[in-house]
């Protein structure tokens, strides 16, 4: 298990799932914990065994179904209810039945919200965490407790919302949790409240939400103020703004920090973890998330490109290796010759001064009619691939397309296309049905083509973006259409611009289908 004198805790599975929109199952849940164990997390907050029969699911699979390597479960819940002995109330007994080694009780340390909201006394507050502290680890738990609104509370009466601490500690709380409920801190005036708070003898940890967009930041500063146990979520996932994003945190303090968290291996992990978790979690990938966003490395500036082609460390505050990313160099009409090398040598060309200053100049010139290669790395390959090897080389020619769009009897709408195609000495004509013209294009490419290249069965078009270009209007508006295409190993993704949005579309369907037959592995 992990070194106990730094703890980082993930509450992605309860916190993060508060998410609008984000709705986890069981298996969902499974799923991330073992990718969260994989990164090398001390603690997965699972949820809230008796709160609703899912998190209570959860708990009792997980005991048969997660071989946890480097992480304990944490079990979520209350301080007993008002009025209540802890040993008698059905919700701490869930706490104390869900098989977890660690509880984390929530607790108030805010007066009004213990007037108000619990409607007991102060007095009454305190001995709720008293006496649940102390029963559940009389019962053999290991104990933390989230001091809920706590700098609120201590603006509104530090003496109470430490008195809440030294409570929880007295009672045999292994670490208090100082949580930034409302999201409201700024990193300066938290990190003095946390200093105060680690006075008191107590052990402390930190919950920051990111309402400010200092979720991170306050995390860093309550850790350089005597904090030794950081709460977040994978991805920043939570309510509202957010949660302190996990991954974010574990790479500033280990990389910049010096911090030792996670294995060096499970760091370079990191971000086929994050995206990992993106795909059981359904929620797009934040592209420009740090460390692991897919553009975190991206240059586009010539003048960052100029630089990083002497040493890439330039322009980049750590190795992206370290992180499991990759550095990528973005082709646009701000590029300048040392983009396209740069990119040219990604790909695996070494290209001469006459032929960077060519792409960089038909780069630019597409881009003023609407292209965007930055967007569409595939769509420049093939670009370069054409300069370079000379000519427009494809693995078919196209004779005609067209596509009829029918309203049938019933209402039901179906377009049908026709292709005629030209590939290894053969003349193709297929027909193919869809949903719409795109669709039915893209069936009738494959019917026709698939005999002769059996991997485009496994080539799939995932994402289809069409937009209307600046500085034109109304339905004979000059069109830009965006495709993203996958097989098994990966994306990639093309462009078309024209003023049919069918034929943008062909143009960047075509490209796609091409991408897709170098990718496994036939020549042009």
């Amino acid at each position: 298990m992990a070194d106990d004198r730094f703890h980082v805790y993930d509450t992605t599975l309860r916190d993060g799932a508060q998410q609008e929109g984000l709705n986890l199952s069981v298996a969902d849940k499974l799923a991330i914990a073992r990718h969260l164990d994989g990164l090398g997390v001390g603690f997965i907050e699972g949820g809230w065994p008796g709160a609703n029969p899912k998190d209570t699911e959860f708990f009792r699979r997980a005991q048969t179904e997660l071989d946890l390597k480097h992480a304990q479960l944490a079990a979520f819940g209350a301080t007993r209810r008002a009025g209540l002995k802890a040993a008698d109330d059905p919700l701490v007994a869930a706490l104390r039945e869900s098989g977890a080694p660690v509880v984390t009780l929530v607790a108030k340390s805010h007066d009004r919200h213990v007037e108000l909201a619990l409607r007991t006394t102060l007095e009454e507050n305190l001995a709720m965490v008293r006496d649940t502290v102390s029963h559940l680890v009389t019962e053999g738990q290991r104990v933390f407790l989230d001091a809920e609104h706590f700098f609120d509370g201590y603006r509104s009466n530090p003496a109470y919302a430490l008195e809440v601490l030294r409570t929880a500690a007295e009672a045999g709380a292994s670490v208090i949790a100082l949580c930034d409920t409302n999201g409201g801190m700024l990193p300066d005036e938290l990190a003095d409240v946390v200093h105060d708070a680690v006075g008191t003898g107590a052990r402390v940890g930190i919950h920051c939400h990111d309402d400010t967009g200092c979720a991170v930041a306050n995390t860093l500063a309550a850790v350089r103020a005597g904090a030794t146990h950081v709460q977040g979520c994978a991805n920043g996932y939570g309510e509202r703004s957010g949660n302190a994003n996990l991954f974010t945190v574990v790479a500033n303090l280990q990389l910049k920090r010096g911090f030792d968290l996670v294995p060096p291996q499970s760091l370079r992990d990191m971000t086929r973890i994050a995206h990992a978790i993106t795909e059981v979690t359904n929620v797009t990938p934040n592209s420009h998330q740090p460390y692991v966003g897919m553009s975190a490395f991206a240059h586009k500036a010539g003048l960052h490109a100029s630089a990083i082609k002497v040493d890439p460390n330039l322009y980049q505050h750590i190795d992206p290796a370290q992180v499991g990313n990759d550095m990528r160099m973005l082709v646009s009409d701000m590029a300048g010759r040392a983009s396209v090398e740069l990119k040219g040598r990604e790909l695996g060309y070494e290209l001469t001064g006459d032929q960077s200053r060519w792409l960089v100049e038909r780069v630019k010139e597409l881009e003023a009619k609407g292209h965007t290669f930055d967007a569409a790395d595939a769509s420049f390959e093939l670009l370069l691939r054409d300069m370079v090897e000379g000519g427009n080389r494809r693995h078919f020619t196209v004779e005609s397309w067209r596509v009829i769009v029918e309203r049938r009897p019933g209402g039901d709408v179906v377009s049908e296309a026709t292709v005629k195609l030209h590939a290894k000495g053969e003349r193709i004509v297929a027909t193919g049905e869809g949903n719409g013209p795109v669709n039915a294009l893209d069936r009738a490419v494959r019917l026709g083509l698939e005999k002769l290249y059996p991997e485009l069965a496994e080539v799939e078009l995932i994402d289809f973006k069409v937009r209307i270009l600046e500085g034109t209007h109304g339905t004979d508006a000059v069109t830009r259409v965006l495709i993203t295409s996958s097989d098994a190993t990966g994306e990639w993704a093309t462009v078309g611009v024209a003023e049919n949005v069918i034929e943008a579309s062909w143009q960047a369907l075509e490209q796609a289908v091409t991408y897709g037959l170098l990718r496994a592995g036939h020549s042009a």
